[in-house]
């Protein structure tokens, strides 16, 4: 029940959560179908817009696809921050991943979620649909969503994850 609180915290846009998320892309595999489903009816009820990126049925499709068109939501500005869902996270990570402007952090908890927005400036959250429950889901996505970027000395480390590669 402890997510529905943070649900409403949320959608009064309380000092505190973060007010530049107005939109959230999710994506996710054939694995991380129904879990993507939980999580954007979450986020409707919270008051954010959902850009569903797809998979729409549990019929196989390739993870860096989806990974992919969320990377490209956040590159284009279409969304300001994004979820990306397989069956363990790391390849739908990986694919976002790929783009400069992409910082995907794979997360099993709140503290994770956490840490990525405040000390990383992650802005995809990636899970593994057969490694995390609903509830424990829910709680990482109101967690990444209510978190800023601390700054400071974590900045000059962020900077430099766009600086490398071909």
């Amino acid at each position: 029940m402890g997510h529905y609180l943070v649900s409403i915290i949320i959608q009064n846009r309380v000092p505190g959560v973060s007010q530049n998320v107005k939109t959230v892309a999710l994506a996710a595999d054939h694995a991380g179908y129904e879990l993507k489903g939980h999580i954007a009816a979450h986020l409707s009820a919270a008051g954010f817009k959902v850009l569903d990126l797809g998979t729409d049925s549990d019929a196989r499709v390739d993870y860096p696809d989806y990974g992919y068109k969320l990377a490209e939501a956040i590159a284009a500005g279409t969304a300001q921050r994004g979820i990306a869902v397989c069956g363990s996270g790391v390849g739908i990570g990986i694919a976002a991943n790929r783009y400069k402007v992409v910082r995907a952090a794979l997360c099993v908890n709140a503290e994770m979620a956490q840490l990525a927005r405040q000390h990383n400036d992650a802005n995809v959250l990636a899970m593994g649909a057969r490694l995390i429950d609903v509830e424990t889901a829910l709680s990482c996505v109101d967690t990444f969503l209510s978190e800023d970027f601390e700054g400071g000395r974590h900045e000059g480390r962020v900077n430099k994850l766009g600086n490398k590669g071909v």
